[in-house]
């Protein structure tokens, strides 16, 4: 496939102007940017409606742009079902954990853990957050840029210094303000862009909407099965579960939807805007879900050829550049590009304001806030050369092997950080050494499951890296990522009862916050 020839100046154009706007929009804010509590929390400022479209924008990445039309074409919506999960999740607990946070962190996510559980737990959470998001970075980067090149005929490599270079200098400049009102307007083009084409696959094939429904029903691609009660295969059990933990850690510990919560202007603002995003992230998930079971209805119905050999994330790329008029396809692209931006400028943010409030503050407590704001900005510089040079690495070294090491690196600084926040959140008799025994036991577990297990990206007993037989870890790679949280919880739990409580303070657990609440209410 040579997509070149599609591509019109016009596409170029509306391409080009997205970038152009994205500098202008960090320009523009940059001028108010002249401390810390705005560079990183816009001073509290921003109207909820704002930050609810933010936390769209950063939880839509171009990942999502791919990846789900690429499942909806090959299977049914079943890994739809842990986005499902989020609002349940999100309902329960924002009451409670929204205004937590609100009054008992300055900026860090992270400094909630050291309240609760000690130091150690606050470098565990942030390392893990920059090591995940670091990779995650890097990850954009590449398939963003792959995909391009793909569609426009340049190099992958020079896409990826355009992107990152806007990407930098725009994060740079308008700190987290100009990451929000930029995440407006790519959460625009993005829900835009996504219903042009669902309607142009849903009344383009002969039938209509009733034609690429049916097709679709009856090969198997609508529905969220299977229901079996199996924990080996993907199943709705295993997305659901982890589903409910993606959640717990989204909205619990990952600093950058948290750090959203303090741009709010008051606690309800904050829940407000945390009910926004979510409600608005789900129908987008599904919606370019069912882009790719409509674009498998549609090359049934209309008996296109797709080019041999091509890969179902690639087809939704292929049906642009091939089926959209001029216009549409830069507008698409332009979509594409600004969900990868709007996700990598939130991750370039937030991981400055980790590095700031956790390390640098840490060693250096008598910087002045022009030094700090001065060093966040030297790390977003640093984190976003850094995110370059791992997309840069992929493109020389390929994508299957490094993903499996970053899914490993995930897995094992990740496992069990819900689990963490849970206990510190429902336990009043969880402690700073209990805990000791629940990290331990995560990354115990984590490890043995990845290594007695076949890596992502291969198959057969001989890529076993720890070949136990019948002490294998056999379960759905999944559900790796629930286990490790319940075994912190178990672990982390029993581990306290053999140590006093008298350490904990109650303020920091659901039950004493919201009996504190009701005391400040009466007074």
């Amino acid at each position: 496939m040579n997509p070149v020839p599609s591509i019109h100046f016009l596409d170029y154009f509306i391409m080009f102007l997205t970038l152009a706007v994205s500098l202008g929009v960090g320009f523009w804010f940059s001028k108010k940017q002249k401390d810390t509590d705005n560079y990183f929390k816009a001073a509290g400022s921003i109207p909820s409606w704002a930050i609810g479209i933010s936390i769209l924008a950063t939880l839509i990445s171009s990942i999502t742009f791919l990846a789900y039309p690429g499942e909806g074409f090959t299977s049914n919506w079943i890994r739809l079902v842990q986005g499902l999960m989020v609002p349940i999740v999100l309902v329960a607990i924002v009451g409670v954990v929204v205004p937590l946070f609100r009054h008992v962190i300055r900026l860090s996510t992270y400094e909630y853990f050291e309240k609760r559980f000690g130091l150690f737990a606050r470098f565990y959470t942030s390392l893990s957050f920059i090591l995940t998001h670091f990779s995650k970075m890097g990850t954009v980067f590449f398939l963003i840029s792959l995909a391009l090149s793909k569609m426009i005929g340049i190099e992958t490599s020079t896409i990826i210094w355009v992107i990152g270079a806007a990407v930098i200098l725009l994060t740079m400049l308008g700190g987290i303000e100009a990451v929000i009102w930029l995440d407006v307007i790519q959460g625009f083009l993005l829900i835009v862009g996504g219903v042009i084409a669902m309607l142009i696959l849903l009344f383009t094939p002969e039938g209509g909407p009733v034609a690429v429904w049916n097709v679709a029903m009856a090969n198997g691609h609508i529905g969220f099965g299977p229901f079996d009660w199996d924990f080996v295969n993907l199943t709705f059990i295993v997305m659901a579960l982890n589903g409910v933990f993606y959640a717990i850690q989204k909205y619990g510990t990952d600093q950058t939807i948290v750090q959203r919560y303090l741009t709010a202007k008051s606690d309800k603002d904050a829940i407000r805007a945390s009910l926004i995003g979510v409600l608005l992230s789900v129908p987008v998930w599904g919606m370019f879900m069912f882009i790719g079971t409509a674009l498998f209805s549609y090359y049934q119905i209309t008996g296109d050829s797709l080019p041999a050999g091509i890969e179902a994330d690639a087809v939704f790329p292929y049906f642009i550049l091939t089926k959209l008029p001029v216009g549409i396809v830069g507008l698409i692209l332009s979509a594409l590009m600004a969900a990868a931006i709007s996700s990598l400028d939130s991750d370039l943010n937030c991981l400055s304001a980790i590095l700031t409030e956790d390390y640098y503050k840490r060693f250096k407590p008598r910087s002045t806030d022009k030094q700090q704001l001065m060093a966040g900005r030297i790390f977003i510089v640093l984190a976003g050369l850094g995110a370059i040079a791992v997309a840069l690495f992929y493109v020389n070294a390929g994508s299957e092997g490094v993903l499996g090491i970053i899914f490993t690196l995930y897995s094992i600084f990740s496992g069990g950080i819900a689990g963490m926040f849970l206990l510190g959140i429902f336990s009043s008799r969880a402690n700073k050494k209990g805990l000791y025994w629940g990290i331990g036991a995560s990354v115990v577990f984590t490890a043995w499951a990845l290594l007695t297990s076949t890596p992502i990206g291969t198959s057969g007993k001989e890529s076993i890296i720890l070949d136990l037989g019948n002490f294998n870890y056999a379960h759905h790679k999944y559900m790796i990522g629930v286990y490790s949280h319940v075994v912190l919880i178990i672990f982390g739990y029993l581990g306290s009862l053999l140590y006093s409580s008298h350490e904990v303070d109650l303020s920091l657990t659901w039950k004493g916050w919201k009996q504190m609440k009701k005391q400040l209410n009466k007074a």
